[in-house]
């Protein structure tokens, strides 16, 4: 295993990315859950503001865990087409697993944000930050979202990556920061001594603490 938890890898991660330290004009957007705990270390170390890009999974029906795409924020939509072809997913079921997780993606943002709005990312340096990347998809969504709104540089920053996603990433960002590269995958927890759920009043309160400190 590489990282003890979350705060271990965020650590760990901030450091290959020392070279956005005390910029004015860095965002680090955490993806929840299990990003935030991970971009909320990045955010301290780098002295950034901290706050969420809204992302969710499409779970394949009856095999949730196996994405076949992804929406985000501003209505993108993502899709795995092999997945789906392969796993004979119908039109009908992606949009009923769609429309479950759009709820959700709102109930998130009414809990973390409250009346606050998304950041201004136009001009900035956005920095996505998720606990690791297995097939990518909701990172390709958060991507999506993110392009509309011009950011001056796109970096993804996981502490562990697949390696053909990985190098996938390469050419779709401007920069892709990964500490871990291993040669066998399996799943981003198998490289977590402790990859314990996050939960909603953990990424309240790690963005609170973040906004005081970036204010401070």
């Amino acid at each position: 295993m590489a990282f003890r938890d979350r705060v271990d890898a965020g650590r760990q991660l901030a450091q290959a990315l020392l070279h956005y330290t005390r910029r004015s004009d860095v965002t680090v957007l955490a993806l929840p859950r299990g990003g935030v705990p991970v971009g909320y270390e990045v955010a301290l170390a780098l002295d950034a503001p901290l706050d969420v890009f809204l992302v969710r999974k499409l779970g394949v029906p009856g095999h949730e865990e196996l994405a076949m795409g992804a929406i985000a924020e501003g209505g993108v939509r993502v899709l795995n087409h092999d997945v789906i072809e392969d796993a004979g997913v119908r039109p009908d079921e992606i949009n009923e697993v769609a429309t479950r997780e759009l709820e959700e993606l709102a109930r998130r943002a009414r809990e973390y944000r409250g009346e606050k709005t998304a950041p201004h990312l136009d001009g900035r340096i956005a920095i996505l930050v998720d606990d690791g990347l297995a097939t990518g998809a909701t990172m390709r969504a958060a991507i999506a979202a993110l392009r509309p709104q011009h950011p001056a540089r796109i970096v993804v920053a996981v502490p562990v990556a697949a390696q053909s996603t990985y190098r996938e990433f390469r050419g779709a960002v401007d920069e892709i920061v990964a500490i871990e590269l291993p040669e066998r995958f399996y799943a981003v927890g198998a490289w977590y001594e402790d990859f314990s759920q996050t939960t909603d009043e953990e990424i309240r309160s790690l963005l609170a603490s973040s906004a005081r400190a970036h204010r401070n």
